[in-house]
């Protein structure tokens, strides 16, 4: 599904160069549940922004269902972000004052779906997230974090992509609403085989995925198997 081979990324000024990513390489199976885990500066944001095709690399290849997405142009990026990949942020990302279901249907407006389909499909995806019916037409400002966060999980299922990334998910939660929403993350992986890619520099969130890849420095410095993986009762 997914396959890095020696992802570079360099950043320049005038008078400094910045290695971000250094020769990078590994493989990503369909239906895996990852967590790339590093501290703040080790690239593991400058790693999400090239898996989800939100940057390219300097120099290295980057395959996606087996298309070298490398060296694509930005008009061809955000049309395999819209059919393959959804996205989940720390900060939601919602229109406040737009209903649940309107925030969820949005992509689909883009993607010029029928409305009677949209509506079908933003109301599947919400209860794949794991939100309940009676919230679906509240304003997403009435939401608690981890309801709004939910909201952000189905928005990303809604165009049915085959790879969930997520960027410190739990960022913005509390402990307890932070479960709640990794509990959402892995009924996806476990019930709905999708494939997860959580980012984060918390040891707690890692533990819940079944692989941890590990950086630090713009290098990969362990991947390894979580035999100890933390379920939470699906």
């Amino acid at each position: 599904m997914i396959e890095l081979l020696n992802i570079t990324k360099i950043y320049k000024t005038v008078s400094v160069e910045t290695k971000a990513l250094k020769n990078v390489s590994f493989n990503v199976k369909d239906g895996e549940f990852i967590a790339i885990m590093g501290p703040s500066g080790s690239g593991k944001s400058t790693l999400m922004h090239i898996l989800g095709c939100l940057d390219v690399p300097t120099s290295g290849k980057y395959l996606l269902d087996g298309r070298d997405v490398s060296q694509l142009f930005d008009d061809e990026l955000a049309e395999v972000r819209k059919n393959k990949i959804g996205f989940v942020f720390q900060s939601f990302n919602l229109l406040p004052r737009a209903t649940v279901i309107r925030n969820v249907v949005l992509p689909l407006v883009y993607s010029n779906v029928p409305k009677i389909e949209r509506e079908k499909r933003a109301k599947e995806a919400l209860f794949n997230a794991g939100l309940e019916e009676s919230h679906f037409n509240h304003l997403s400002n009435q939401l608690s974090g981890g309801q709004m966060q939910r909201v952000a999980i189905a928005r990303a299922l809604v165009n049915n992509p085959f790879l969930i990334l997520a960027d410190e998910p739990t960022g913005n939660l509390d402990s307890k609403t932070g479960e709640i929403v990794l509990e959402a993350f892995q009924k996806l992986n476990f019930k709905q085989k999708r494939t997860v890619i959580i980012i984060t520099h918390e040891f707690y969130v890692a533990e819940h995925a079944r692989r941890i890849i590990h950086i630090r420095d713009g290098s990969i410095i362990k991947d390894e198997i979580n035999h100890h993986q933390r379920i939470i009762k699906l």
